[in-house]
């Protein structure tokens, strides 16, 4: 057998394997031998059906699954054995496929197309500057969670005037000239002063009292699945309503917060834990941090990765990687689709091979305790989450492994340990500057990022 590796360019490449009658002679005997122990046909006793016999019946197929068995254990190990890291999967030249005459040929040649993994050359180091933002919180920002918190264990009462937050009971009827439409859209419904969109347009509901109008569109100031409830219609046809409503207010309610007393703190953090509001703002502006903390963690993350793909200027054997993509796909899949969505993927693939370096190079691991640690702190943040008795320590530890023995779960938490060190090596290398940033400047960078 001989393989032969052509180099179309740096990252597209074909290997060739040649394979002789001398390769799979004696194998494809072996498995005709080995079928032949197990035919039954009539006339004949089990294992005596004559030989030549046996290959007219199974004969072409016995030798087609030998060779396609050689053909991919050659493959990976040429691939194995000159280091090769290819993209994707090589694929099998179609034509070759075709040409073959199973009957009459002796010898065989089999083209692969392969796509490499360009060399990454980029790393992280002291020189790199990165900005790391810590929000901060106001007294404000803390107030106003003590208030949404209230609110959700607080109680509905009725009241004379709308407020920004107020739900309206009324009904919404089409207009035609300034008239109710005869036949037209009419429908009683809550509205929730919140969802809609724009503070402009929610002006238009605040100061309302029972029995007044508001004329508006509603299809222009919420999102569909809001305007499909409002007017009783299914969202698909929201996009084509074009007529003005008018909403006539019938009742409106408000939720009423909760007093800050003891039965409130022992109903979110449990009896005694917390014994005044002085001590909840405390509590809430520590959880705000922690989780504000860990936004600006991943935005770091991002700017780095953004950084590094710049930097390394990879490029991929695109051509292939997009041929490659349909054939490895599930459910059928339209060029134009992969034209789409390619962009995107090869930016997580390149993202990957920069990641991987950085992983190898600095030598970075997780270690199996590690992982199965970090599950059972998943598993004891579940159950507190859900508001469960904590398990002992034995019964964490054998959900834990349960939840490892799946192969996916246990790569993404091992992906998610690797994605913890990795960012730790980047606090640790590059030079990081605290910035203080207010919540909202911190908002518009995560969303223009």
């Amino acid at each position: 057998m001989e393989v032969v590796k052509k180099d179309l360019d740096k990252l597209n490449a074909e290997i060739i394997i040649k394979i002789g009658e001398a390769d799979y002679k004696e194998k494809v005997e072996q498995s005709l031998k080995n079928y032949r122990k197990q035919v039954n046909m009539p006339g004949f006793r089990k294992g005596h059906v004559p030989m030549g016999m046996v290959k007219k019946m199974v004969g072409t197929n016995i030798l087609a699954e030998e060779i396609n068995r050689m053909l991919s254990d050659k493959l990976y190990a040429y691939i194995g054995e000159e280091k090769l890291n290819v993209l994707g999967n090589p694929m099998p030249k179609e034509e070759d496929a075709k040409n073959i005459d199973w009957e009459s040929q002796k010898e065989f040649e089999f083209t692969y197309e392969v796509g490499l993994a360009p060399e990454v050359k980029v790393d992280i180091t002291e020189k790199d500057k990165f900005d790391k933002h810590k929000i901060k919180i106001t007294d404000k920002m803390v107030n106003e969670q003590i208030t949404e918190m209230a609110k959700r264990y607080g109680k509905m009462i009725e009241v004379e005037q709308s407020e920004k937050g107020d739900m309206l009971y009324g009904k919404f009827e089409e207009l035609e000239k300034g008239k109710v439409k005869e036949e037209g859209i009419s429908n009683g419904t809550v509205l929730n002063i919140d969802t809609i969109t724009k503070d402009k347009d929610k002006k238009k509901f605040i100061g309302l009292k029972k029995g007044d109008v508001v004329k508006v569109k509603p299809q222009n100031i919420a999102e569909p699945n809001y305007v499909a409830a409002w007017l009783g219609i299914d969202e698909q046809y929201i996009k084509d309503q074009k007529s003005e409503f008018q909403y006539t207010v019938e009742k409106i309610n408000r939720m009423e917060p909760a007093e800050l007393n003891q039965e409130f703190f022992d109903k979110i953090y449990g009896p005694d834990v917390i014994k005044s509001k002085e001590e909840m703002q405390e509590r809430i502006k520590g959880e705000m941090q922690t989780n504000f903390d860990q936004n600006a963690l991943q935005l770091l993350e991002r700017d780095v990765q953004e950084y590094l793909l710049k930097k390394a200027k990879l490029s991929l054997p695109d051509a292939f990687m997009k041929k490659w993509l349909k054939t490895a796909n599930e459910k059928p899949i339209t060029d134009e689709q992969i034209e789409e969505e390619y962009e995107q993927y090869a930016k997580g693939l390149k993202w990957q091979l920069i990641e991987n370096k950085l992983i190898k190079e600095h030598d970075i691991k997780v270690e199996k305790e590690e992982v199965i640690e970090h599950t059972k702190n998943l598993v004891k943040q579940q159950l507190a989450g859900m508001g469960q008795g904590m398990m002992g320590e034995e019964e964490i530890e054998a959900t834990a492994q349960r939840v490892l023995e799946n192969q996916d779960e246990a790569r993404r938490l091992y992906e998610q340990l690797y994605s913890v060190k990795l960012r730790d090596f980047y606090l640790r290398t590059a030079k990081i500057k605290e910035r203080e940033t207010s919540y909202d400047d911190f908002v518009k960078l995560a969303e223009k990022r």
